[in-house]
């Protein structure tokens, strides 16, 4: 997140919020490189397609802080909620999407506005503010029905977030990674007088994000507590080796982890089983994301102490 440079080939000088949104050219596609689009349409599941289907939204970027994460994926998630119940957002449509996400990655200042089809311009801070209204509205109407803990805190920081970048956004460097990016690059070329077109800028941008351990930037700043961590490192390593046990991810790692040599191949929708017993692979379909879960089967496999009696089991049910 952040890009030192402008365009695809960077040539431009000057700074921009996402590293990705300049890559992007059409809104819909089969493609996920050549002509990338917004959305990806592959009919790709990876569950029952007579019950689920797969919205693959490509064009967000990398984060590295973990505030940026939670909130993508948290208010995504609360607007598909919002769509599943029948809530439409017609009126916020962009007149030309592609464009306009070029245009305010290339617009620090927050202040671009981008047309809708209804012919209003809005910011995009004003249309965020937006979404986030008939979010809070939503379950504000609902809360008979439990709005979880998780689904206040992620709106809570969805406006908290949202306030801050209207009011200063230099202030959201310990939570959003192009701030913090923007931060420490400014740093620079205020100490050393650099123009945005100096490759030391440049060298720091793609530092920023190595994963190389003692290298990143980004990890470096966590560790100093410039970077705000919302897991532990116990926390990261646990998840790991240890899945959710309310999904079909919980079959899928028992298996590994106990029939580690009986295991062939292990996907989204399926676990395939080399058994010494058969001829030919066993393939156990995983098609439904909730079953598969801990209580669902945790009793069974105790009771298998093989691959080749998990399987057996699994065909007599």
């Amino acid at each position: 997140s952040g890009r030192v440079g402008r365009g695809q080939d960077g040539k431009t000088d000057g700074f921009q919020l996402s590293s990705r949104a300049d890559f992007f050219e059409v809104e819909v596609g089969l493609e996920t490189t050549l002509k990338r689009p917004i959305i990806n349409t592959r009919d790709e599941p990876h569950a029952d397609p007579q019950f689920h289907r797969r919205l693959h939204v490509i064009v967000g970027d990398a984060n590295l802080a973990d505030m940026a994460t939670y909130l993508k994926m948290g208010m995504t998630s609360l607007v598909l909620e919002l769509i599943e119940a029948g809530i439409r957002f017609d009126d916020l449509a962009l007149a030309n999407p592609v464009e306009q996400i070029h245009s305010v990655s290339h617009d620090a200042s927050l202040t671009h506005k981008v047309e809708l089809c209804d012919g209003r311009r809005l910011t995009a801070l004003q249309i965020q503010r937006s979404y986030a209204e008939r979010v809070a509205d939503f379950i504000g109407r609902n809360e008979g029905s439990g709005a979880d803990a998780q689904t206040k805190d992620v709106l809570s920081n969805w406006i908290r977030i949202l306030d801050q970048l209207e009011a200063d956004p230099m202030q959201l460097a310990a939570e959003l990674d192009w701030v913090a990016k923007l931060q420490l690059l400014n740093g620079y070329r205020r100490r050393d007088g650099l123009a945005w077109t100096d490759p030391r800028l440049q060298l720091v941008d793609l530092q920023y994000s190595d994963m190389t351990q003692g290298k990143g930037i980004a990890r470096k700043l966590e560790a100093r507590g410039s970077l705000k961590r919302l897991t532990t490192d116990d926390q990261i390593r646990n998840a790991v080796t240890d899945p959710p046990s309310d999904t079909r991810a919980w079959f899928r790692g028992e298996c590994l982890r106990r029939y580690p040599e009986s295991i062939a191949a292990a996907s989204w929708d399926s676990v395939v089983f080399d058994l010494a017993n058969r001829s030919s692979l066993q393939r156990v379909p995983t098609l439904d994301p909730l079953r598969g879960t801990k209580a669902h089967v945790s009793a069974l496999l105790d009771q298998c102490d093989s691959a080749e009696e998990l399987v057996a089991a699994l065909a007599a049910t």
